[in-house]
């Protein structure tokens, strides 16, 4: 089942990276990304930096890595007591 939707994950993430300005032709601009990225391609690079994220989860959902880089990334907010 991790492989599917691994393989979902990527299908979506590479299309919004592809389709970039397909997406802000329909869905507008998005004033975040303007705001915080940049002045007229700040929407442009967030559809393509949200892509990429789906790209990556995507590939760790395929090898099965997803729960350790979860809990590398999570470590420092979860304190456990030895």
């Amino acid at each position: 089942m991790g492989i599917l939707v691994g393989l979902f994950l990527i299908g979506i993430g590479s299309l919004m990276v592809i389709y970039t300005e397909w997406l802000l032709k329909n869905f507008g601009r998005i004033n975040w990304f303007e705001r915080n990225l940049g002045s007229e391609g700040g929407t442009r690079l967030g559809y393509k930096l949200v892509g990429i994220i789906f790209v990556f989860l995507g590939l760790l959902l395929m090898t099965g890595l997803m729960d350790g880089f979860l809990g590398f990334i999570l470590s420092p907010l979860m304190r456990t007591q030895i």
